[in-house]
């Protein structure tokens, strides 16, 4: 990660530099802007960009907004490439993860001893699972990046102690619901070959059954039986099980908005013991994006009984309130099609919503239109049609 130089520009309200995405954030006085991650999909071995935004505008004494026709800033841009390992340049399919192929997993140690996976969401912070911890002493673990294996050596290893963990406020234990966390390492990572941040799956994403996903960890191979030497990391590709589906296996009402399954039918492929808090990642152009973190299931690899996730995309907020610079990258994942969950039935199974949602994109606009103050009488006026510009 690199910060651009800065630079300044005349712009017209509204432009954005190709291959970024321009937002406001209001401030107090009514003027704002906000720092934005390069979203572009093309690789690049250059990563030194620069962007100008244009203020919100001034809020004037009857509180209406006007917005300048042109302004100059200055800012530097946070150009963050995330879900993009270096070393994963193929299409994965065996158990032993290659080094560097998944350079966001992180291994959570306590008392010297791996309890759970993570994964680094920029270069201080890990993303993992509530459940995992049942103590809140900082100094009872350490986090390890670039890890390849659990018991032989780890060249690219870096090692990290913690300065805090922020459970999810409404993590409910019996219920699992809710089972996030937040790690932050006592100072940041370097970003390498092998260490590396992961993107997430943005509020609104659509993921439906069927999306291919693979999930990494160092956890059991099967219920009761560890991981043998030298303990690789692991990889397993399971695709997306819709929660309709979902709650039809494990019981009504068990598989909230807030988690997200994934298995094969048949069994035999899963996340087990010991991968708790780790990944779910589907992968979206040249981009991994985490969908889902190991949160719990029925036995491991059972039929008819997927493992099931958090969701992360219903998390963006939370997320963002607790890293207040340098903040993940966030990408809407999008499946196309139909969901085939939503024909899923079985007993005491609501039926699916039928109504459709209103695109992403659109928005509700007021605007206030004053009349030239030479018309010496005022009537009413009916609009036939009206055309905005944002220039």
């Amino acid at each position: 990660m690199q910060i651009a130089d800065v630079q300044k520009k005349k712009i017209k309200h509204g432009e954005a530099s190709t291959g970024q995405s321009l937002f406001h954030n209001k401030s107090e006085s009514g003027v704002g802007f906000h720092t934005l991650a390069s979203t572009e999909e093309e690789d690049e071995d250059e990563e030194q960009h620069a962007v100008s935004l244009v203020s919100v505008g001034q809020r004037g004494a009857s509180g209406i907004i006007f917005f300048p026709r042109t302004v100059t800033v200055s800012i530097p841009l946070l150009v963050v490439k995330c879900g993009q390992p270096r070393l994963n340049t193929r299409i994965v399919g065996g158990q032993d993860a290659p080094a560097g192929s998944w350079p966001w997993q992180a291994s959570i140690h306590e008392f010297n001893s791996h309890i759970c996976g993570g994964s680094l969401i920029n270069s201080q912070w890990v993303l993992t699972a509530a459940h995992c911890f049942s103590s809140d002493n900082t100094a009872d673990f350490i986090i390890y990046l670039g890890r390849q294996s659990q018991q032989g050596s780890n060249p690219n290893e870096e090692s990290r102690t913690l300065t805090q963990i922020i459970l999810h406020p409404d993590y409910n234990n019996p219920a699992n619901d809710n089972d996030i966390a937040l790690l932050k390492l006592a100072s940041p990572v370097n970003f390498t070959d092998y260490i590396g941040p992961v993107c997430l799956a943005q509020s609104g994403s659509s993921i439906h059954a069927g999306t291919d996903s693979w999930v990494t960890g160092w956890g059991h191979i099967r219920s009761g039986e560890p991981l043998p030497s030298p303990q690789n990391l692991q990889e397993v590709e399971v695709p997306v099980v819709g929660n309709r589906q979902c709650n039809c296996d494990y019981g009504v009402d068990s598989i909230t908005n807030n988690m997200i399954c994934a298995g094969l039918r048949d069994g035999g492929k899963d996340s087990c013991q010991g991968d708790s808090g780790g990944p779910m990642v589907s992968k979206q152009n040249n981009r991994w994006i985490q969908t889902g973190i190991v949160s719990f299931g029925q036995g491991c690899a059972l039929p008819n009984f997927p493992g099931v996730y958090a969701r992360v995309s219903r998390y963006q907020s939370w997320i963002n309130s607790h890293i207040s610079r340098n903040q993940p990258g966030f990408i809407t994942f999008t499946s196309t099609g139909t969901d085939s969950d939503l024909s899923v039935t079985c007993p005491g199974l609501p039926p699916p919503p039928t109504t459709t949602p209103a695109p992403q994109r659109e928005r509700l606009f007021l605007y206030h239109v004053y009349v030239n103050q030479l018309i010496k009488k005022l009537d009413l006026y009916i609009f036939l049609s009206f055309h905005y510009d944002a220039h």
